[in-house]
């Protein structure tokens, strides 16, 4: 176990460039009509009514501000080949495990992870976020419901290449006497939004008793197109059991897909086995 994460780390690590982008150039702007259109370019000239723009494809085009849906800054660096490549707006955690980036101040999403895990997160500032979590047994004859909060905090050390987060899920059953149960984490990320590499400890407790042994986690993500990542999620567990994910994310403008398979592993049966598992997420705010 300790050697497969070991060439994960190092194979991660190895591709992983560090650079600071570019501040967005406020001369080339994004601009999204109402029938769907997008264009990337300059501004020549615009009054109330009318906007000149510069398109690289299509030349110098009027455009009445009346079909304009949308309109922003960008940054160079994110038109590659003449595609936008649209920001990671889950870029707070991978298929479940989090990382050292924190969403922004209004910033939010819904995810749901195989029909039965929903969670709500959202940005109270930008360093603080709060996320709540309900598995909706209540469904199945009134059956005890787990819900949890995360809160976790966030700071970037240097931007874009080093941050640190901490915080916890906190954990009871509804409809069940029993006792609360979560854990508590500490992680640290290395690298962007879109390319970046995270080591992590955590302790779970139920009740007043807590483990003697963190759980280590190790995950990276890494972009590969305008709308899709690589990613992988481990887990090394007291005792030496662990679990290691491969999967990836798409994203489109309003939504995006994860997609996984965990392999438990070193658990003590000869049988290989990789359980699917599929999340969906609907970003808001910002």
């Amino acid at each position: 176990m300790k050697t497969s994460l070991y060439i994960i780390v190092m194979l991660f690590l190895a591709s992983i460039t560090y650079c600071q982008e570019k501040s967005a150039d406020s001369t080339l702007v994004y601009i999204e009509t109402t029938d769907g259109n997008e264009f990337f370019g300059q501004i020549i000239e615009e009054d109330s009514l009318l906007l000149k723009f510069s398109s690289d494809k299509l030349g110098l085009i009027t455009i009445q501000k009346k079909e304009i849906k949308s309109r922003r800054s960008v940054n160079i660096q994110r038109i590659k080949d003449g595609k936008y490549w649209f920001e990671n707006r889950q870029s707070s955690r991978y298929f479940w495990a989090p990382n050292g980036y924190g969403l922004k101040k209004g910033e939010g999403y819904y995810q749901n992870i195989n029909i039965f895990w929903n969670q709500f997160s959202i940005g109270i500032t930008d360093q603080f976020s709060l996320g709540v979590t309900i598995i909706p047994f209540f469904l199945f004859n009134g059956a005890p419901t787990p819900v949890m909060l995360a809160p976790k905090l966030s700071f970037p050390i240097v931007e874009e290449k080093f941050n640190i987060g901490a915080g916890a899920l906190i954990g009871t059953i509804l409809g069940e006497d029993a006792d609360s149960y979560g854990l508590v984490y500490g992680t640290s990320t290395f690298g962007s939004r879109d390319n970046n590499l995270s080591i992590a400890l955590s302790y779970g407790y139920t009740g007043s008793h807590w483990a003697k042994s963190p759980v280590v986690n190790i995950s990276a993500l890494a972009r590969t197109s305008n709308r899709g990542y690589f990613i992988t999620e481990n887990y090394l567990f007291p005792g030496g059991s662990g679990c290691l994910s491969l999967g990836g994310r798409w994203i489109w403008k309003k939504a995006s897909l994860d997609y996984m398979f965990a392999m438990p592993i070193n658990t003590g049966s000869d049988s290989f086995v990789a359980f699917p598992i599929i999340g969906f997420v609907i970003p808001f705010g910002g």
